[in-house]
């Protein structure tokens, strides 16, 4: 991924994300919101599975690294 040079802060809105608001901005009810959140998830849902077939397929991932998956502890530790 190119990362440009931020100054003094500020955040460039890439082409995708300047897709997306105008697409949300036609969105005239929480319904038509839900539906929009449901389409992206979905298709994220997708290239993820792609993806895993992809390793599973070529033997990086398999049910021993899954189960080592299973068992890490995700969680930020709480401070005391």
């Amino acid at each position: 991924m190119k990362y440009e040079k931020k100054l003094m802060n500020t955040r460039t809105i890439n082409p995708v994300q300047l897709h997306l608001l105008e697409m949300f901005s036609y969105c005239g009810s929480e319904q038509t919101v839900s539906e929009m959140k449901d389409v992206l998830a979905d298709f994220y849902a997708k290239k993820v599975q792609k993806e895993a077939d992809r390793l599973w397929d070529e033997g990086t991932l398999n049910g021993e690294a899954i189960e080592r998956i299973l068992q890490e502890h995700w969680r930020t530790p709480y401070r005391e």
